[in-house]
């Protein structure tokens, strides 16, 4: 289990800017939930997913590469196999943090990261164990 406590905070400080991958339009699916919840809580987010054109009225991009501002943090709520690819282009961009959230993880994913140098956080949510002092302020519910 990938579980960086020690630089919990830099992956939470609100000066990031931060992607999530896996972004969703559809209001019952976590990448639109966590989406919101950052935007609640006045994160400089970034959706990503190459089959949206937009979400509640936000730009959404159809990969890393193409955002305006270069990520601090990349977010994955994807299948674990797009996590691997995702992870690739986290390499290539010089990105230095990377949460998966839980069920978008994989072992190769989380030692690809390691072995390039980029900080790593699994099996943890950004916003109930990240967040999760301002839970109520952020209305987010699972």
């Amino acid at each position: 289990m990938a579980k960086n406590m020690d630089n919990l905070d830099a992956f939470l400080d609100k000066g990031n800017v931060i992607a999530i991958v896996g972004a969703s339009r559809n209001k019952e699916k976590y990448g639109y939930k966590l989406f919101k919840a950052l935007l609640n809580a006045n994160y400089d987010v970034y959706p990503v997913n190459p089959n949206a054109g937009e979400i509640d009225g936000h730009k959404c991009y159809p990969n890393l590469k193409s955002l305006p501002k270069k990520p601090d943090v990349v977010i994955t709520v994807v299948p674990p196999k797009i996590t691997e690819v995702i992870v690739d282009e986290v390499i290539d961009l010089g990105i230095k943090r990377v949460w998966m959230q839980p069920g978008s993880e994989s072992s190769k994913a989380i030692e690809k990261c390691k072995k390039n140098g980029i900080d790593v956080i699994a099996k943890m949510c950004f916003v109930v164990d990240g967040l999760k002092e301002n839970l109520d302020e952020l209305a987010f519910k699972f």
